[in-house]
């Protein structure tokens, strides 16, 4: 797959280099699809504010932009490194050295110069202050369906994060990555709050903005496989460590058919007392990168609308082994 896509993006730049450069030139100099940033000024209010540390831990934005501790379960976050950015390990294989940036309200390295628009601009829409695609390890495409008020409060706990001077260098995307990816921004437009009086539907909502299929849907070439969404099989390398990501459709046999939405909240809330007291160190058999210690804090009702919403999509027999490099065959989701 990949080397027919290298093979076709080739013909068309060397048809384009035949008829005077016109198609090279377009694919280089294009700009993302994008629209100002919106002329706002969140309010730091205190429900805001609360809101948006909500948003910040469904949507794990300490999963790539903070400093973590992987020797312990969960990988908790290091205070002292929160938000402060991250260069990507080159084992996770990717198209050249990506980078999470400083998030925190630092004014040189972070985004203490950028306007609210502008974060929520980047957030819903993947287009940084100067108009770039940003990479779409980014779940941009699923922040697009996050409210208006919602992305607004996330953006209002950004600015109270403790701002961090750590220069995070830009991201260097390999060709032929960096001229596709310029198809991923869209503009989000206004976008209405989720009804929580319809269960299925605000599951849906959570389940989107925790970017559960992006990391539950195996992938090929950076798309997702057509037909297992939700089915597990992505894998995760990070120093020593390797996950795959469980089966999350209803299947019975190899998914989380058999759960109960009593085991299902039981399930996250084993971790309440690592969020708490801290979580233990692990070896290879327990590393993950499911942020179980932030989906621990969800209140039963959100829990049980994102059950309600996993128990509709379409089920997909798929045995998956989580941690291969321990040993074991496959099984389902635990």
């Amino acid at each position: 797959m990949k080397r027919r896509l290298l093979r076709t993006l080739g013909f068309v730049i060397v048809a384009g280099v035949t008829v005077g450069g016109a198609t090279v030139g377009y694919l280089y100099v294009r700009k993302p699809a994008t629209a100002p940033p919106p002329g706002i000024t969140v309010p730091m209010t205190e429900a805001r504010i609360a809101r948006g540390r909500y948003i910040y831990k469904l949507a794990d934005c300490d999963g790539c932009h903070s400093e973590r501790d992987y020797s312990r379960f969960g990988g908790p976050v290091v205070e002292s490194g929160r938000g402060r950015g991250v260069v990507f390990p080159p084992e996770l294989g990717l198209p050249g050295t990506i980078t999470a940036p400083n998030i925190t309200p630092d004014p040189e390295t972070g985004l203490g110069a950028w306007t609210d628009g502008e974060k929520i601009r980047a957030i819903r829409e993947g287009v940084g202050r100067d108009g770039a695609a940003l990479f779409p390890m980014m779940p941009y495409e699923a922040y697009r369906s996050m409210s208006d008020e919602d992305v607004e409060s996330l953006v209002a706990y950004l600015n109270t994060l403790p701002p961090i001077r750590n220069q995070v260098p830009r991201s260097q995307v390999r060709f032929p990555v960096s001229l596709l990816m310029k198809s991923a921004p869209q503009p989000a437009g206004p976008v209405p709050p989720p009804d929580r009086s319809d269960r299925l539907r605000y599951g849906e909502y959570l389940v989107k903005i925790g970017d559960c299929g992006g990391c539950h849907t195996p992938a090929e070439n950076g798309k997702p496989i057509a037909g297992m969404a939700y089915a597990g099989g992505k894998l995760f390398r990070i120093g020593p460590f390797q996950v795959v990501s469980s089966n999350i459709t209803p299947d019975p046999k190899s998914g989380l058919g058999t759960w109960s939405e009593d085991y299902f909240l039981r399930r996250f809330y084993l971790y309440r007392d690592y969020v708490n007291q801290g979580s233990p160190h692990v070896g290879k058999e327990s590393f993950t990168l499911m942020p179980w210690l932030n989906l621990a804090t969800l209140p039963p009702d959100d829990l049980k609308a994102m059950y309600a919403y996993l128990r509709t999509v379409p089920p997909v027999h798929h045995y998956v082994n989580p941690h291969p490099a321990a040993g074991g065959g496959e099984r389902a989701a635990r």
